[in-house]
């Protein structure tokens, strides 16, 4: 049988069935599912999120991104046409331009204004657009389209877009949780509990699963933690049109190995293991080995596009906790890249047969 080529997109999709997409989280934040992949014994068991400090040793080192999603989901209405538009904060540039990307019916224009307005107006179907303006708190005038597809806008207030961002805002929801608004529920349970670097459009998701009480086992057990920072980005969904990975342009997303963090790491015994939370996670400590060519900085930090794939060299993660990817996605590539394709492929059938939950709020997979 001919081994499957991993720079083929076809080689990552798989069939999941739709009622395995988890659009909302367990009873408790520990209360998923983990699947134990053994990359040295090509072995897997099944087992729970709470079981985690006891599959740890003592002088492990868990290192977890601190990024804090922001309410980056925006509402309003074309002043011009009246039209209802829907856009996501991305970043704001040198100027003060805030970049977004906008979904409404017709073409945008330079100059236009969006009224942007509570998600709660926004949903009434009995709010007329001509008076979304008694509701609007903010107001933005379209400049420049990007080469990218999206737009440049200048907001009418000059305060920090953190700021205006939590005035007028919503929390980003994954679309395959098949909702545009966040509940109560999203709001509290869609960050991690130790999130404290607002900038992120998306969670990083493999966090979500740790309570105080979890983090404070893990220390009793003897295993260390630090944290970094990789504000994530709405590439994380762009799903992978090119047939060869290799032809796919990977997206650039900041990120900062702080000093505490790289300290902890060339602190690290010998005998422990660099256990990375999540994809996040992973990138940053492999961009930050990669960008010094030495085991670790005293600090480091900068935008990185690196995309981590089956033939890449891990210089640092000697493990990994991570949720259940999306088939053909670039998160299932790097994992594969870490634990081998046979294997991880073999755990997400066998995840599928045993009915694990997919995705942001689903279960999660240990790589040891």
């Amino acid at each position: 049988m001919a081994t499957p080529d991993p720079d083929l997109l076809s080689t990552w999709q798989f069939e999941l069935p739709e009622h395995l997409i988890a659009s909302r989280p367990a009873a408790s934040r520990d209360d998923s599912r983990l699947m134990i992949l053994n990359r040295r014994l090509g072995t897997i068991e099944h087992a729970w999120i709470r079981d985690l400090p006891d599959r740890l040793n003592s002088e492990d080192l868990l290192v977890f991104n601190n990024t804090q999603v922001i309410p980056a989901r925006l509402f309003g209405y074309r002043q011009q046409t009246g039209g209802r538009w829907e856009g996501l904060y991305v970043e704001s540039d040198a100027s003060g331009n805030w970049i977004l990307l906008c979904e409404t019916r017709g073409k945008l224009q330079p100059g236009e204004r969006i009224q942007v307005v509570p998600a709660d107006c926004w949903q009434r179907d009995d709010l007329h657009p001509q008076s979304a303006g008694s509701y609007s708190r903010l107001t933005l005038t379209l400049v420049s389209r990007t080469a990218d597809g999206s737009w440049l806008a200048q907001p009418d207030d000059s305060r920090p877009a953190v700021q205006l961002l939590e005035e007028n805002g919503s929390l980003p929801l994954p679309p395959y949780m098949g909702r545009k608004i966040a509940d109560a529920a999203d709001r509290e349970r869609y960050q991690t509990t130790y999130a404290s670097q607002p900038g992120a459009v998306a969670a990083p998701t493999a966090g979500l699963h740790f309570t105080p009480q979890l983090l404070q086992r893990c220390g009793e057990r003897g295993v260390r933690q630090t944290e970094l920072t990789l504000h994530v980005g709405p590439g994380t969904f762009r799903p992978v049109t090119a047939e060869r990975l290799s032809e796919h342009v990977m997206h650039e997303e900041w990120c900062r190995l702080p000093a505490a963090a790289a300290a902890a790491i060339r602190g690290k015994s010998p005998a422990g293991r660099l256990v990375a939370v999540g994809t996040t996670s992973v990138r940053t400590l492999e961009a930050a080995a990669a960008a010094t060519a030495a085991q670790f900085p005293t600090a480091w930090e900068g935008r990185t596009a690196l995309f981590i794939r089956p033939g890449y060299e891990f210089r640092a993660v000697q493990g990994l906790l991570t949720n259940f990817h999306l088939p053909g996605s670039t998160l299932l590539a790097l994992v594969a890249a870490f634990a081998g394709f046979d294997l991880v492929m073999d755990g997400y059938l066998r995840a599928i047969e045993k009915q694990y939950r997919f995705y942001s709020y689903g279960d999660a997979m240990l790589i040891l």
